[in-house]
């Protein structure tokens, strides 16, 4: 099958959002939320957390579009998405309940946690960021799913 250049742009788009969020989220759980809990050190957090999320937010967001996007070229009837007949619609279903508990534990962080982060919040911030990091990586596993099959 001969896919259309707006499709390869759009997925295109939509792979290097994902690349970057998850990426992103994988560098900050794995390589400096360990060291910041450990000396109990907001300081390198909050630096992360200034370069990153000028990067990081478009990405979510260029994923959130393109995502909407690809899911209409699967499945032209938004209603379907959330109908769990076919293996198309449970993986849009998935993807779009991931969507949703990411946006909740990022906007709970951005809100709640962050405006008021002290040592005393660390370990709140940390049950986020690796929440948010699990789900990105449990989206990408999704996103492959469109191609492969997916795992299961």
């Amino acid at each position: 099958m001969r896919e259309r250049p707006m499709y390869k742009l759009i997925l295109t788009l939509h792979v290097i959002g994902a690349t970057i969020w998850t990426g992103g989220h994988l560098v900050l759980a794995l390589g400096i939320l360990p060291g910041a809990l450990k000396r109990r050190s907001l300081e390198r957090l909050q630096q992360f957390e200034a370069t990153y999320e000028r990067v990081g937010l478009p990405a979510l967001i260029v994923q959130i579009l393109t995502g909407l996007w690809l899911a209409h070229h699967y499945l032209p009837d938004a209603s379907a998405w959330l109908n769990l007949s076919s293996p198309w619609t449970r993986l849009v279903a998935l993807k779009l309940l991931l969507l949703a508990l990411t946006l909740g534990l990022a906007a709970d962080a951005r809100l709640r946690l962050i405006p008021r982060l002290d040592e005393s919040r660390l370990a709140s911030l940390a049950w986020h960021i690796v929440g948010v990091t699990a789900l990105s990586v449990l989206l990408v596993i999704a996103g492959v799913g469109f191609r492969t099959g997916g795992l299961f």
